[in-house]
């Protein structure tokens, strides 16, 4: 758990692509399949993929394989009309949709958290509420009894100093 503002540090997996397609995780000093990969990422790992020959990141292409590859296997991650969607808009405009989202998300997070904590204070107030009610029925319907006054006791009418 990150302490006051600090960040927990995110490491980055690197992985080789060779021109076979094997990868290669540089780290572990192994081969490695798609479905490692996707445990990688499921596990909360960052991974970045160059290829060998190239030196080019290709992480997205990779990374698209992998989804592709659990899709295949009876997984589907994304519906076929989100990926109808990438097709025909590009994916920079899903990139950009996306952002939108992410920043409304992120605006309406304020009013929900003040809407929770005043839900939590409206239910202490009726627990407060039913236990006295039971109180009173405990009573026989008797008024509880008085708090004591605090601060000055009033002075009686007639007695001046």
């Amino acid at each position: 758990m990150p302490r006051c503002g600090i960040l927990p540090r995110v490491t980055t997996r690197l992985i080789t692509r060779y021109g076979s397609r094997k990868l290669y995780d540089t780290g572990a000093r192994r081969y490695v399949s798609l479905d490692d990969l996707a445990r990688h990422v499921r596990a909360g790992e960052h991974l970045r993929v160059l290829d060998k020959a190239t030196g080019h990141d290709v992480t997205a292409q990779t990374l698209a394989l992998v989804v592709y590859e659990q899709a295949r296997q009876g997984e589907p991650l994304v519906t076929s009309e989100l990926l109808h969607d990438v097709i025909r808009s590009g994916v920079g405009q899903l990139q950009e949709r996306v952002d939108a989202l992410v920043q409304s998300a992120g605006e309406h997070l304020p009013p929900l958290a003040r809407a929770r904590e005043e839900m939590q204070r409206l239910r202490a107030g009726m627990r407060e509420v039913e236990r006295t009610l039971r109180d009173l029925a405990g009573r026989g319907g008797k008024a509880p009894p008085r708090p004591p006054r605090r601060g000055k006791p009033k002075r009686k009418a007639g007695r001046r100093r």
